[in-house]
Formats: C-alpha cells, structure tokens, sequence
C-alpha cells in the first residue's frame, strides 16, 4: 500500500496466495479479496476520485487513486478503512498476510 505525504491512499497491490486453506477456502484470501475489491468498487462510483484497478487473475490485485479537492475526505476514509482491514487480516494471520506500507510524495 503506497501513501502519500497526507496518508492518503495513492495505490495498493496485492500479489500472491496466502496458503492458509484449500482453493476456495481460503479465509485470508477471501478477507483481502473482499476488503480490495470493495474498495475498488466504492471509488469507482465517484466522480471526484479516479480510480484505476485490475485484477488480472486469482492472487493479484492493484488499483491506483487521484483525487480532486472535493475527493480527499472520502478518500482518506476509505484508504483508513482499508488500512485497519488489512491490517487486522495480517495481525490475525502473520503467516499467511503481510501488509507494506510505504510513503511517497
């Protein structure tokens, strides 16, 4: 997850499997498939926020966000709210998770 000097989400990647289940039952892999895919979803829907995503196969995930003005509040609580759920995912399994969070201006 990449934020900018603000903490605002600029970008995220997910890449890889979490091995913590069988194909299909994998709980850590549904937790952030469904925190990122929601996200992607609900920032795709407003106009003050561009939003560019893709989910190219099974395991991999990116999206990256602009904001107008208007934008920066809705985007602060979504990238907060995807930051806890991630790191909540990775918290309660450190094994199968790992969460990276990077700074950029």
């Amino acid at each position: 997850m990449v934020l900018d000097q603000a903490g605002l989400l600029r970008s995220c990647q997910v890449e890889g499997h979490a091995h913590s289940g069988l194909p299909g039952d994998d709980i850590v892999c549904a937790a952030v498939s469904v925190l990122t895919r929601t996200l992607l979803g609900v920032l795709s829907q407003r106009e003050d926020i561009r939003v560019r995503g893709s989910i190219p196969e099974r395991g991999h995930f990116s999206m990256e966000a602009e904001y107008s003005p208007q934008g920066r509040e809705y985007l602060s609580a979504a990238g907060d709210f995807l930051l806890e759920g991630l790191h909540s995912v990775s918290a309660e399994y450190p094994d199968n998770c790992r969460l990276t969070i990077e700074r950029r201006s």
